[in-house]
């Protein structure tokens, strides 16, 4: 049996902060004690890590990533080895991604193809929601089959016509199926029809350069879906998670589902909380790295956020990690930006950012590990195993230092991509050491993870309900 002491930190749950040693076993947390105590003292280990002066935080849980997803022409450039890889490094020990039900195909056929990009690839934990892009008699079915095998959530687009898009019928059929097997939506609320009226309307006008993306990716039209989808899991008898919320009229919308009881729940992404949509309209091209759907939107709008996240009407913050470089790949879009592959990346520094958030005085200490950690995890169904420390959960434990400064940079991540759309950023503090199933993967500021320690992990339902 191999044992663990994480030794002297401030144990910070969403639950607890208290001065606490953790023990280890065998890729499991055994125990917790006070430090000095005679239970602690009595612990023997193979390998004791000091964090005196730090945090001891449980390993956070992303979402929602999209690693080798194919858009526009291209794939995002962060594989499972390298997508994983990085999150490690900023303190994330588990990401849910999301396989595709090709065109025509069966959801089985998705789900596979992801499994085997996957497999033996992931340095961290991971699992999968099921994008359905072809809602039909056969694939209804299979929905049922999914949730019993531990793929319990399902996302449609009202977005992206002919490519992810479900109407309104297809919509409601899957949220009713979603009602009786247990699964949850998650839905992209923009009403894509709309929006593709605009795009061709500012691209006759002659608006091609990315600045016109946020412009034509209406706030309103946002929260039109998002007001639709709620009542149509209304209708439904289904609960509604929905994606990357940007725009406080969505806000709006969810806080007044909220209000009259509804199991609606929502996630929004450090992109909205930190960037706005100004970084569109950066010299020459550069504003295509800031291109992504949801789109950014003014300052105003990151204060009804960062409320939302404090009352609760927005539950999770995931990073909605697609990256493609701007070489190559954003420069698909020159002269045309509804030809920009839309995505950012972000899954190495959500926890570092919402960190800063605490240090800003925005979140508590808490709240930071509620929406990165807890609240990710009973809503996709992963607690107890993930999103705390306490025994009997897996050892996904990071050693936080809140005192570190330190500069974002592309010269410095560990994303696959080739710029950052934080760069330059200041804040303070910084991911130690990490520790995924009792592994240490990161010691110290070095890696030491390797493909393959990642499994698999079967989802129960959600446990918000």
């Amino acid at each position: 049996m191999s044992r663990t002491v994480v030794r002297g930190g401030l144990l910070v749950t969403a639950a607890d902060e208290i001065p606490a040693d953790v023990l280890v076993e065998d890729g499991t947390v055994a125990a917790l004690a006070a430090p000095d105590s005679s239970a602690a003292a009595a612990w023997t280990a193979d390998r004791v890590i000091d964090a005196t002066g730090k945090y001891v935080v449980p390993g956070g849980v992303d979402a929602h990533t999209h690693f080798e997803l194919p858009f526009g022409g291209t794939a995002s450039s962060d594989t499972f080895a390298t997508g994983t890889v990085a999150a490690a490094w900023g303190g994330t020990t588990t990401v849910v991604d999301f396989a595709v039900q090709p065109r025509g195909g069966a959801l089985r056929e998705g789900l596979d193809a992801w499994h085997a990009k996957a497999d033996g690839q992931c340095a961290i934990d991971y699992a999968f929601h099921m994008i359905l892009s072809d809602v039909n008699a056969s694939t209804l079915k299979e929905m049922d089959l999914l949730v019993s095998e531990g793929c319990t959530s399902f996302k449609l687009f009202m977005a992206y016509p002919g490519v992810f898009y479900s109407d309104d019928g297809q919509i409601l059929r899957a949220m009713q199926r979603a009602a009786g097997n247990g699964g949850l939506v998650m839905m992209h609320a923009e009403n894509g029809i709309a929006i593709d009226v605009l795009v061709e309307q500012a691209l006759a006008a002659g608006r091609t350069a990315p600045r016109y993306h946020g412009e034509v990716r209406r706030a309103l039209l946002e929260a039109e879906a998002t007001h639709r989808a709620i009542a149509l899991a209304r209708v439904a008898g289904s609960p509604l998670y929905v994606v990357h919320v940007s725009a406080q009229e969505a806000v709006a919308e969810l806080a007044a589902a909220r209000d009259l009881g509804l199991p609606v729940f929502g996630e929004t992404c450090p992109q909205y909380l930190f960037l706005d949509v100004g970084r569109l309209d950066g010299p020459g091209f550069e504003g295509a790295k800031y291109v992504c759907s949801t789109p950014l939107r003014p300052r105003e709008h990151q204060t009804a956020l960062w409320r939302a996240l404090r009352t609760d009407d927005l539950q999770v913050v995931s990073t909605d990690h697609c990256p493609f470089c701007f070489a190559g790949q954003k420069e698909l879009g020159r002269g045309d930006f509804s030809r920009i592959p839309n995505g950012l990346p972000g899954v190495e520094h959500r926890m570092d950012l919402l960190h800063q958030a605490v240090v800003e005085g925005r979140i508590s200490r808490r709240r930071w590990i509620e929406l990165a950690c807890a609240a990710p995890a009973r809503m996709f169904g992963l607690a107890p195993r993930k999103g705390t420390i306490a025994p009997g959960s897996d050892a996904d434990i990071v050693v936080y230092d809140p005192h570190t400064r330190q500069t974002l940079s592309a010269a410095t991540h560990h994303m696959n991509v080739d710029h950052s759309v934080y760069e330059g950023m200041e804040i303070t503090g910084r991911v130690e050491t990490v520790l995924s199933r009792g592994e240490v993967v990161l010691d110290r500021g070095t890696f030491t993870g390797r493909a393959g320690h990642g499994r698999h992990i079967a989802r129960s339902t959600c446990q918000y309900l």
